[in-house]
């Protein structure tokens, strides 16, 4: 954790870069060996989101504040400004397919997860929805490296496919939930993940959204499974989260950075939610992992 900031990258290791609507990129994890050693650190992906599939080995997979010790098969997804990263041991190796999040907009329709959580998956290997998983992540891999005429197109379906059978083999996946519901709540996580620091009231969303309070409240409740107030205080939360146990800023710096004038305030508010201090709860995570 000696970083200070936790970085934005376009796949690991590369700088940010403006992406096309239809962006996609498909490479293994072994192809990038030579850069992370089998330790790729906390990151994020500010404009897409990326699926993970384990075809071999065994490590330590991260997201946010939650971590998986597996063994291949294993599969996540992890939509865009998710932290991720993980430590795998000599061999292990996976397909990783990153989608910009403006195809992942036009893949959402067909697909039966929802793309606005991140999912890790992995244990039953005899589910029949692996063999599947793994024939269309292979499908994806040759196709993307063949560049036929219309890959594209024939990409976005297969993308579509794959999510639908992580969706199966995810335990916490829950039924699709209706369009409409689902792209206000997916506006909505995405205006809390650029304006949390401003305390926004409720009012402001619904107007950058527009929508009415009712029909906003109802998308977040069935979709993100709470009020808008609560999806915006724990979008602040899991910032504070994720700069406690990623970087080494003070608990005081870590306030200002997420919007708050008052660290003490900041104090009870991680307290009130968490049930500990900031600073212990900091301390307790790092000595877990």
């Amino acid at each position: 954790m000696s970083q200070r900031y936790i970085p934005d990258f376009f796949v690991y290791g590369e700088p940010v870069r403006p992406l096309d609507v239809g962006f996609l990129h498909v490479e293994t994890v072994l192809a990038r060996s030579n850069i992370h050693l089998g330790e790729v650190a906390a990151h994020k992906h500010p404009q897409m989101g990326q699926i993970t599939f384990w075809t071999s080995g065994s490590g330590t997979y991260r997201i946010e504040d939650r971590s998986w010790d597996f063994s291949a098969p294993a599969v996540s997804f992890v939509p865009s400004t998710i932290v991720h990263g993980f430590s795998i041991g000599p061999g292990t190796d996976a397909i990783v397919v990153s989608v910009a999040d403006g195809a992942l907009t036009a893949i959402a329709a067909h697909s039966l997860l929802p793309l606005d959580r991140p999912v890790f998956a992995d244990g039953m290997p005899q589910h029949a929805a692996w063999a599947r998983l793994a024939a269309v992540l292979e499908m994806i891999a040759a196709e993307y490296a063949e560049a036929q005429a219309g890959k594209d197109r024939v990409l976005q379906a297969l993308i579509a496919v794959a999510l639908s059978h992580i969706a199966r083999l995810s335990p916490e996946t829950k039924d699709a939930t209706a369009s409409s519901d689902a792209s206000l709540a997916l506006g909505l996580r995405r205006l809390a993940d650029a304006h949390f620091r401003d305390n926004w009231p409720v009012d402001r969303y619904v107007e950058a959204l527009a929508t009415t309070p009712h029909l906003l409240d109802k998308a977040s409740r069935a979709v993100l499974g709470s009020g808008v107030k609560r999806v915006v205080s724990e979008r602040r939360l899991l910032e504070a989260k994720r700069l406690l146990l990623f970087t080494v800023r003070s608990v005081e710096d870590i306030a200002y950075e997420i919007g708050f004038d008052d660290p003490a305030y900041f104090s009870r508010f991680f307290r009130a939610r968490v049930g500990e201090a900031p600073a212990s709860w900091r301390r307790k995570q790092l000595q877990g992992h």
